[in-house]
């Protein structure tokens, strides 16, 4: 983190990346603490994505989010990570990329805004997809006491590269059809897919047996209101956008590269409301 009296700038590194409300959120901020500087986007297409790391340094970034599809191809590409890295790239004084997860915990604190009798150990989890977003918040929710969290994907080996990462008591991996009749003792239900998406098909499953008292989270924000959302929240069930996990995982990003953690206010909300 550079001297807060010097311009810096931050972004975020994917593609596409045009639809992203990060820049709101960044410059909310910025502006709100009197701080110099610019959050911006850099479409970077798959083949360009090593050199454009390598100017992250180069060009004295302070350090850039990471979204689809470069939350895996990056990580062999910086020079340290954490232990669940995915998501920020933070430029060290010495110019070394740093890599750091925030995608689970945020998703996770998401959910206890939403309701704060929650917790990961509540009962058993069912995660669908098994992307970069998929294995932070599987990561995440792991470390934080879940006791058995289950992974239905479209391509099974990929949720069997979870369970191999997390632990096999831990995870068990289900085949896509079986995702609906997992659904009959959870605490909760995650969307990790990009079904349901602006622009992509609705998520198809029927939530008829689905527990009343289990909480549905969608990690996509674009719709605010997905149709899974909507059918959970026919049916009495608490069921939350992926726009908490969008301003937690951001908060940690900001007060690495700019010394502030900053809050999620009233203002930042309504700034983000009227970008859609």
């Amino acid at each position: 983190m550079a001297d807060q009296n010097t311009f810096g700038i931050a972004g975020l590194l994917g593609w596409p990346v045009a639809h992203s409300r990060s820049p709101v959120i960044h410059n909310h901020w910025l502006a709100q603490y009197g701080i110099p500087g610019r959050y911006v986007l850099f479409p970077v297409p798959p083949e360009k994505l090593e050199a454009a790391v390598r100017g992250i340094a180069a060009l004295g970034l302070r350090g850039c989010n990471v979204t689809t599809p470069h939350k895996q191809a990056i990580f062999p590409l910086l020079d340290r990570v954490d232990d669940l890295a995915r998501r920020i790239g933070v430029v060290e004084k010495d110019g070394t990329l740093t890599g750091f997860n925030n995608d689970g915990n945020g998703f996770i604190q998401s959910l206890r805004d939403a309701d704060a009798r929650w917790r990961p150990d509540c009962g058993p989890i069912l995660v669908l997809g098994a992307g970069g977003a998929a294995r932070a918040v599987v990561a995440s929710l792991a470390a934080l006491g879940a006791k058995e969290i289950r992974v239905a994907n479209r391509t099974q080996g990929k949720a069997e590269e979870i369970a191999d990462a997390v632990g096999h008591q831990l995870v068990k991996v289900l085949r896509w059809d079986q995702r609906e009749a997992a659904l009959e003792d959870i605490a909760l239900l995650a969307n990790a897919t990009s079904l349901g998406m602006a622009g992509k098909p609705p998520l198809e499953i029927s939530l008829d047996r689905l527990p009343g008292n289990a909480l549905v989270g969608d990690l996509i924000y674009i719709p605010p209101e997905t149709p899974l959302l909507a059918s959970a929240r026919m049916r009495g069930n608490v069921a939350v956008n992926g726009l908490g996990l969008l301003l937690n995982q951001a908060r940690p990003a900001f007060n690495a590269w700019f010394g502030v953690m900053p809050e999620i206010t009233p203002a930042l909300r309504q700034a983000i409301a009227a970008t859609f």
